[in-house]
């Protein structure tokens, strides 16, 4: 059966998903290895799924080193590519100084939300960075706020802090820490927390609506969303559906 394959590179992780009659059928998060050539990625993807039976790949990259090697990827299989980009139709206005500047990741999660939650609507994306994609009552991307992830955040607290060890990213039993361990998680859990309600009560009131809607995304959504108070639902593959929705939007269009 054809299928769409959905790609969202990261600088950490890359999430892929397939796509069958419109519905995520297969989904895996992976290591970002950027190093990896067009082959390389056929001979690790052609074990997941049958890329010769493949509709088309959309994709999205932050590292343009792996958007070529898709590139080749595609060519060698005789798919379609779409690379989400400037000048890709995506449905939505962009409202940024710069649109070249916004990452590619950051409009699918605005297309989807839009199409999912409707307008305003709030995306939190846990990656990298910790990115808050704002879609306005009219149905814009209007931008939003980057701030440090939460692995990026504890690898340089433990690279400073030469007594403290990594520890697994579990929520802690209570916000008082009996053990460096435990006061370590408890930090990495509450604090960011604490971060995501204090930028959405901002982006609320400057959008005017306290009651945006507000959904988290990204492998460490689901930790961090139980504590945060203004956190409406964890939608984990968002960006995959949003690289879906922007495909749809350019079939007619001449492949990237």
């Amino acid at each position: 059966m054809a299928g769409l394959l959905a790609v969202d590179v990261g600088n950490t992780q890359t999430a892929l998903g397939l796509f069958e009659d419109g519905e995520l059928a297969r989904r895996w998060r992976l290591a970002t290895e950027p190093q990896r050539t067009g082959d390389e990625l056929g001979l690790f993807l052609g074990g997941l799924l049958d890329l010769a039976s493949l509709e088309g790949i959309s994709l999205a990259s932050t590292v343009p080193a792996l958007a070529r090697s898709y590139e080749e990827l595609a060519a060698g299989v005789g798919t379609r590519l779409l690379v989400l980009g400037p000048g890709t139709r995506t449905g939505i206005p962009i409202r940024y100084d710069d649109p070249r500047e916004v990452g590619p990741d950051r409009i699918a999660n605005a297309v989807a939300a839009l199409d999912r939650y409707g307008a305003p609507s709030i995306v939190v994306d846990f990656g990298t960075s910790t990115n808050f994609d704002v879609v306005s009552p009219a149905g814009e991307y209007v931008g939003g706020v980057l701030a440090p992830g939460i692995e990026v955040s504890m690898d340089a607290l433990f690279e400073r802090a030469a007594r403290l060890v990594k520890v697994d990213f579990v929520a802690p039993e209570s916000a008082i820490g009996k053990t460096t361990e435990s006061a370590l998680r408890s930090g990495l859990v509450y604090g960011f927390a604490g971060q995501v309600d204090g930028i959405v009560g901002r982006i609320r009131a400057e959008l005017g609506d306290e009651t945006a809607p507000v959904v988290a995304t990204g492998g460490l959504a689901e930790l961090i969303a139980p504590h945060a108070k203004t956190i409406d639902r964890v939608d984990p593959f968002l960006t995959l559906e949003g690289l879906r929705l922007v495909w749809e939007r350019n079939a007619t269009a001449p492949a990237s």
